[in-house]
């Protein structure tokens, strides 16, 4: 499966993923230790999980920020509290409620 649609699935099933991109990576990397390396998760030692991902054999925090970020931009219904506020649009909404000039 691909980075995308690992981030897709993720962000459906818990939207509170959208705005955590830790959260989101822990469970990416789970899901992959568990499923496609048939490890039992609570059994894996940190050295064990540290080899893993240098080794590229799980997907990159980068990566998955990417795809979740590309998703966001692409398609609205992916889209958190965090990404409105970092685009400022909630900002112009309360400029323009308190009757200030919203300057673009």
């Amino acid at each position: 499966m691909k980075t995308k649609e690992k981030v897709k699935f993720w962000l459906k099933l818990d939207p509170s993923l959208k705005d955590c991109d830790n959260r989101l990576c822990a469970n990416i990397w789970a899901k992959e230790i568990t499923k496609e390396k048939g490890l039992d998760l609570f059994n894996v030692n940190s050295v064990e999980f540290l080899r893993m991902y240098a080794k590229n054999e799980l997907t990159s925090a980068p990566s998955i920020k990417r795809a979740r970020a590309k998703l966001q931009e692409e398609q609205p219904e992916f889209r958190g509290k965090k990404y409105y506020l970092r685009k400022g649009k909630y900002q112009d909404k309360w400029r323009k409620d308190l009757g200030y000039e919203v300057n673009k």
